[in-house]
């Protein structure tokens, strides 16, 4: 096992799917995220989880991402992890993550060893996802669905969890200055609720001993 897994093992031991769930800091202006997510607003969102797969490669760990199809109605040609709402059928957080990321990128769940979740995060198209790290075994060959996916990429972990290279940019949306994350890697810009879900995961890791 590399010292990037034992550090991801160790920061995402303790945590859990059940509620109360953590909730993702949105890095608003004047303390907002607390005026703003009301518990009345949080109830109303849907759920839905997403997978953050971490590839065990020859050269090391590296971070599974996918690029939007310009087919979908929202969010074309962002980047994104595997993921969707939630199913009735779907048992849990982790089911919905699993099942999402078999339907998009072809990753069978057998293959996904679950290591724990990142903070709950609310979106701007009205949905609470709950985001599934796991760590994927073998060489899975991934087989994008071109519906949903246009392209799938890795970076390396080491890279997405150095909070150095997370850039902090400001969105103007119907006159507030809205704050969030930024990640460049090579041609791919990696931002929004993605980004925000990285920087979760990189202090997490870096919080631990």
């Amino acid at each position: 096992m590399t010292d990037w897994e034992s550090r991801l093992r160790r920061a995402l031991a303790d945590t859990s799917e059940q509620p109360p769930r953590p909730m993702s800091r949105l890095e608003l202006p004047l303390n907002m995220d607390k005026l703003l997510l009301t518990p009345a607003l949080l109830k109303s969102l849907r759920p839905a989880a997403v997978l953050a797969p971490v590839i065990r490669r020859q050269h090391g760990l590296t971070m599974m991402l996918t690029v939007r199809s310009d087919r979908l109605r929202s969010h074309k040609g962002q980047i994104s992890f595997p993921g969707g709402r939630r199913d009735e059928g779907d048992a849990s957080a982790a089911a919905n993550a699993l099942r999402e990321a078999e339907e998009e990128v072809g990753l069978p769940p057998a293959s996904v060893e679950v290591l724990g979740y990142l903070d709950d995060y609310p979106t701007m198209t009205r949905y609470l996802v709950t985001p599934v790290v796991g760590i994927v075994s073998g060489e899975p060959e991934i087989r994008p669905c071109e519906d949903e996916v246009a392209e799938v990429f890795e970076a390396p972990l080491d890279f997405v969890l150095d909070l150095r290279n997370f850039e902090h940019k400001l969105l103007s949306r119907e006159g507030l200055n809205v704050p969030f994350f930024e990640l460049n890697f090579g041609r791919h810009r990696i931002w929004g609720a993605t980004a925000g879900m990285l920087w979760n995961l990189a202090n997490k890791v870096a919080e631990t001993p």
